[in-house]
């Protein structure tokens, strides 16, 4: 049942009745469902497009009144994740995981900068050491993306492993960003696992009139292949940058693909933990209907 908060399903009653009443055929139902998909995952998207769109404004046009721009991304992203909740636009359990991930990202950032994997040029007063605190809602982005086509595209699943198998991954993962400073990188090793755990696995989803199957290890690529370009406009932006990019901008290393491929994968389990796997299950799909309920 897909849990849609009280905004939402006014949107999707509105959308249902315009959408119902164009004409079917393989080709309009094939552009209807290709709209829907991208409009479903621009709302999935919301958190993340409001602060992308600050950053690259304020790349363009800043004015010299003294205010640290990263300040103002700090101020502005408690105020969208505020309003998303005030406006219902984000559900309590949603919040929940984007706390997580934005304590889990922090912790990495302050290690990270430290080690001078990647560099904030600009000043800011709200900062624990070399980080700006909007960092860690960059990768709060991540968990409200990941927490909100969940429900959003009533994702459900067949053969996903076994949860407790996922966390001792997740765990690996998030230690070998830290541990591979010191001693061997075991990230080949943490793709391999990956690619076992994961192999057999495949998402089920639905965007308007259709349920859509798709490997999980794809899903996975698509969803760090966007991440990784959002984070070419971040850096172009010079909301941080890599050491290469000191003296001008590059494109981000492809090698960065991989590491939000695994970060990536954190977002998910700890989305799992807060929103347990659904199974799917093809007899509930002979009469599906619009069936939706309110989550808020």
């Amino acid at each position: 049942m897909i849990q849609f908060t009280s905004l939402e399903a006014r949107i999707d009653a509105a959308a249902h009745g315009v959408l119902a009443r164009l004409p079917r055929g393989r080709l309009a139902d094939g552009l209807i469902e290709f709209l829907v998909f991208g409009l479903k995952q621009a709302w999935a998207c919301l958190f993340g497009g409001l602060m992308l769109a600050m950053i690259l404004l304020t790349t363009f046009w800043w004015p010299d009144n003294g205010i640290d721009r990263y300040d103002v991304f700090f101020v502005a992203a408690v105020l969208i994740q505020l309003g998303m909740l005030v406006f219902r636009l984000e559900t309590p359990s949603e919040a929940k995981v984007i706390l997580i991930f934005h304590i889990v990202g922090t912790g990495m950032e302050l290690f990270k900068t430290a080690a001078g994997s990647w560099i904030y040029p600009e000043d800011a007063f709200f900062r624990l050491g070399g980080v700006p605190l909007f960092s860690g809602f960059m990768y709060a982005c991540v968990g409200s993306y990941m927490a909100r086509i969940l429900r959003i595209f009533d994702i459900t699943f067949t053969r996903y492993p076994p949860v407790w198998m996922t966390v001792l991954l997740a765990v690996a993962i998030y230690v070998n960003f830290f541990s591979h400073h010191y001693i061997f990188d075991f990230r080949w090793v943490l793709f391999a696992v990956v690619i076992i755990l994961y192999a057999r696995s495949s998402m089920h989803y639905r965007v308007f009139r259709f349920r859509h199957r798709m490997p999980m290890l794809l899903a996975f690529l698509l969803v760090a292949l966007f991440i990784w370009i959002a984070e070419n406009i971040g850096t172009w932006s010079r909301a941080w940058i890599y050491p290469d990019q000191l003296d001008g901008w590059s494109l981000v290393s492809w090698s960065k693909l991989g590491s939000w491929y695994l970060l990536m994968l954190i977002s998910v389990v700890l989305v799992t933990l807060v929103h347990p796997p659904k199974a799917y299950r093809a007899d509930a799909e002979t009469n599906p209907g619009r069936g939706h309920s309110r989550a808020d």
